[in-house]
């Protein structure tokens, strides 16, 4: 016997226990009810993954749901905000059973690390497509943003770059000695929760790299009305990355390449020695607008592109 919408929900999604003082009431009636503590603005974000536009058909569902939340716990990541509760839409070809089963496991076992509440969503007849709508706190007036970056400061990545869009280029047909590491970060990426919150009173402006580096870091700079010059022997790049470049001369990868969900950041040379997360610093903020790369001795302009959707 098929199973009806609110029997989907019941048996897939309801297997938590409430875990955040500010959800008052979760799934089972026509809406949440949060309580927002005194002292605290709500981070808000939605993200929408569409089948062969954001993942392969065939791609593992566990890995699919954990890829998921992830990229809306990034964005909260960005902004300096502590995850408290998502709501979640899919819109389903067919109500395949194992397949829900794995994609509610790979999406709750992120949510129960980070201790976020699934508090409702919605399920639909249609081509595949996944929606999540994210919640978090951050102090009142504490976010970081996009447009705070001042003159002189210094570029931060957390992470590496590259690797996601090398894991792209492996299923796409690139062989690579080592694929592991690459198909991990492209399916499976890690929110820097823990490092957002860190950045709270240190940064100046931050921004998850989800569209490449040079995309991302271009919005810091037209929101901030500033430029900046990134040093290529900084870039963090891994070994399998490296190889990438050497094997075929797509040195730009690292730079536009989406799906890392790593954090840029900036912060002032005073504040610098105060950084307690892993990062890398990579340039500096400058008066001159645009984006420019010093590489093998010269200085190029770079364009602030990555991936787009209506490109």
């Amino acid at each position: 016997m098929a199973l009806s919408e609110f029997n989907l929900i019941e048996r897939f999604f309801c297997q938590q226990r409430v875990k955040n003082l500010s959800t008052q009431l979760g799934i089972g009636d026509d809406c949440a009810l949060l309580t927002l503590p005194s002292g605290y603005q709500l981070a808000v974000t939605t993200d929408t993954m569409v089948e062969n536009v954001h993942f392969f058909a065939g791609t593992d569902p566990a890995q699919l749901g954990h890829k998921l939340l992830a990229v809306n716990l990034s964005d909260l990541a960005s902004m300096g905000a502590k995850p408290v509760s998502v709501s979640l839409a899919l819109t389903l070809p067919t109500v395949n059973e194992d397949w829900l089963a794995a994609f509610a496991q790979g999406f709750l076992d992120l949510a129960n690390r980070y201790h976020v509440d699934l508090i409702g969503g919605d399920t639909t007849a249609g081509p595949l497509t996944l929606t999540v709508h994210a919640l978090g706190l951050v102090p009142q007036g504490k976010a970081l943003t996009r447009s705070a970056a001042k003159v002189g400061d210094f570029i931060y990545v957390t992470g590496s770059l590259g690797d996601a869009g090398l894991g792209l280029k492996i299923k796409q047909g690139y062989v690579c000695h080592h694929p592991d590491d690459a198909l991990q970060r492209f399916n499976c990426p890690s929110p820097q929760v823990e490092i957002g919150l860190a950045l709270i009173d240190i940064a100046h402006a931050c921004i998850d790299i989800s569209d490449g580096l040079a995309a991302d870091l271009g919005h810091i700079l037209q929101k901030s009305q500033v430029g900046a010059c990134l040093d290529w022997e900084a870039l963090p790049l891994s070994c399998s990355t490296q190889d990438y470049i050497a094997d075929t001369g797509d040195w730009l990868l690292p730079l536009t390449a989406g799906d890392d969900y790593e954090l840029c950041f900036t912060v002032s040379p005073e504040n610098s020695a105060h950084l307690s997360v892993p990062c890398h610093k990579i340039g500096i903020i400058e008066a001159q607008s645009g984006l420019r790369l010093r590489r093998s001795g010269g200085v190029q302009t770079l364009a602030m592109k990555g991936f787009e959707h209506f490109s």
